[in-house]
């Protein structure tokens, strides 16, 4: 077993007695660090004068400095630094990075995250019960602690609306929680009309985690349905885009994660909810801060340090932020006596921090993982063995020989109804636009500002389903852009301006099993490949984070108004207005499939 896992090996009463021993100064600590304030999430204080005691991969106690004087144990000057607990992420989405758990983890310890909650939702709607078994097995050879919060809404629509790769039935969630340990809690509960309406599958979901005293994660947009929502179990979101809805959701015993993303995806919503305590006065103490989907370029960039700084940007003093952003998270899930704060017996996941609240160093259970802001030896070599996939998850991007792209063109006046994005590309517009009879789509897209938008079921679950729309105000100049992770079921989506294009893009994505590319003039200007589930790539953080770059900048040149990322969105049909699966267009929340075409 790796010095890297988070699971302890020796007995319980073993590893207390030894604590106790190094805390009352009978034994020698493994590691001393010495000459360090001390970032305290307990009492929201910087205290000067500090070391800390470490044996055993655990803290056995935070000393005044200069209190070990000579012995066998390990020395590290801190000089004068900073040490906070290691952050915890309590939402995030793994694949949303393209990375397996293993690189993700180097993302994340490099930037002071060492524990994280996420909901693989994504490799479930692929690959069932057995993309969420694998995700966990990845995430046992990880070297970082990571804690499931099992999907909850897959698919996240009837069979009706779409179609998807997984079918996780309360019997299956139910499954999953009594066999797994890191199954901790149910993951965000997507569905929330159903929710509040009552719907007998979504409520049944719900007793199989409430049942085993799991917690239920939360989804949902529009302040008329928290009260329901909240009735109904569920008791934290990520999902509060402003403060009235954050405080309605703080007042029903909701904790709120304020999401940080980069501003211009759709995952920065912290600014606007975080008003909640700046103008309503609200307290922080059931308010954490989480990063909710990174690719990897923004992984690396835009980290949970990232976010815990942005709230100190926006009205937070530094120690409550970090407070916010590692024992908040921990006692949400109820492992604050093991994460989140320096008290002594917890693990001794450190971050040692610059004056601006910058990670330096992390020690992950008591290793050294990062130092001076790049990986030790020891977690490259964690790194360098990562767990490999089910063959089964290399193959799940199967579409019939043939498939048409574009719809017809009309010959007479209709009314098209038209998905329109906008920054930051979360909720789309539904907009109908008046069409003349032409000759050809392109005298549409000059007048109207459209481009097609083609969802492919690609599970192999139909005769080859395909929804045909048309987006409206996308920016696509020419050619075509593609994913394979179009959100929530994974078929793919393609965006383009001419048929040819469009193929061009579907075969590459099909080459490599999934991926996100650009097309212009037939040629494949940017490709990401994600060969396992058609979700993640299988190589190193950096290789994909230099992949994304490059598919960015392409993106940027063909001219799409919001990021690939945003893109993905909008197949996900749960969020207003209106939305495209392989079943066509979906209205929202009306949960009903609207013809591209009425006549006039």
């Amino acid at each position: 077993m790796s010095s890297l896992t988070r699971f302890s090996v020796a007995p319980l009463s073993t590893m207390t007695r030894r604590l106790a021993d190094v805390a009352s100064g009978r034994t020698a600590p493994d590691l001393v660090i010495r000459d360090a304030r001390v970032l305290s999430t307990y009492s929201e204080r910087i205290l000067p004068g500090k070391e800390i005691w470490l044996a055993n991969g655990r803290i056995a106690a935070v000393k005044p400095a200069g209190t070990y004087k000579s012995g066998s144990a390990k020395l590290y000057d801190a000089r004068g630094g900073i040490i906070a607990p290691g952050l915890v992420d309590p939402h995030i989405h793994i694949e949303s990075s393209m990375v397996t758990a293993c690189a993700y983890a180097e993302a994340a310890l490099l930037n002071g995250t060492t524990t994280i909650f996420c909901d693989s939702h994504e490799i479930g709607n692929v690959m069932d019960v057995a993309g969420v078994e694998a995700m966990l097995e990845d995430a046992r050879e990880a070297p970082l602690s990571i804690f499931l919060t099992v999907p909850s809404t897959v698919p996240a629509t009837s069979p009706e609306l779409e179609t998807a790769g997984g079918d996780l039935t309360p019997e299956k969630i139910a499954a999953l929680f009594d066999k797994w340990p890191e199954a901790v809690a149910l993951g965000e509960k997507m569905d929330f009309v159903p929710v509040a309406m009552g719907d007998e599958r979504s409520h049944a979901i719900l007793a199989a985690a409430l049942s085993r005293g799991r917690p239920v994660s939360g989804h949902v947009y529009g302040r008329e349905f928290v009260a329901a929502y909240a009735a109904s179990g569920v008791s934290d979101t990520h999902e509060a885009i402003d403060r009235d809805i954050a405080d309605d959701l703080l007042e029903a015993g909701v904790w709120l994660f304020l999401r940080g993303g980069p501003p211009t995806t759709p995952w920065h919503s912290l600014p606007e909810a975080i008003k909640t305590i700046t103008e309503l006065g609200a307290s922080h103490k059931r308010i954490a801060v989480c990063t909710d989907d990174r690719d990897a370029d923004d992984l690396l960039l835009f980290g949970l340090d990232w976010v815990t700084r942005e709230a100190i940007k926006y009205g937070m003093k530094p120690e409550q932020a970090w407070a916010m952003g590692s024992l908040h998270g921990a006692t949400r899930f109820g492992m604050e006596n093991e994460i989140g704060g320096l008290g002594g017996g917890r693990r001794a996941d450190i971050v040692l921090l610059s004056d601006d609240l910058k990670p330096v160093n992390t020690w992950y259970g008591g290793e050294l993982v990062v130092e001076g802001g790049k990986i030790t030896s020891t977690l490259d070599a964690a790194l360098s063995k990562p767990y490999r996939y089910p063959e089964a998850a290399y193959h799940t991007v199967k579409l019939p020989k043939a498939i048409k792209l574009t719809p017809e063109l009309p010959t007479e006046k209709v009314i098209a109804h038209t998905i329109k994005t906008e920054l930051p590309g979360i909720t789309l517009g539904h907009i109908k636009v008046a069409l003349e009879p032409a000759n050809d789509w392109q005298t549409h897209f000059d007048r109207h500002g459209l481009c097609f938008v083609t969802v492919i079921e690609r599970h192999g679950k139909s005769s080859g389903n395909v929804g045909y729309g048309l987006l409206n105000n996308f920016g696509l100049k020419n050619g075509a852009v593609a994913s394979s992770v179009g959100h929530d079921s994974h078929n793919i989506i393609i965006a383009g301006t001419n048929e040819a294009d469009m193929q061009v893009a579907l075969q590459a994505v099909a080459e490599t099993q999934g991926g996100v590319c650009v097309v212009v003039d037939g040629k494949v200007t940017a490709h990401v490949a994600l060969p396992i589930a058609g979700l993640l790539s299988d190589k190193r953080v950096h290789d994909v984070a230099d992949e994304v770059k490059a598919l960015k900048v392409e993106w940027e040149k063909a001219g799409c108004t919001i990021a690939y990322m945003g893109f993905n969105l909008i197949p996900l049909s749960v969020i207003p207005e209106i939305r495209i699966t392989d079943k066509g267009n979906v209205l929202v929340p009306e949960m009903a499939i609207q013809p591209l075409f009425e006549a006039v």
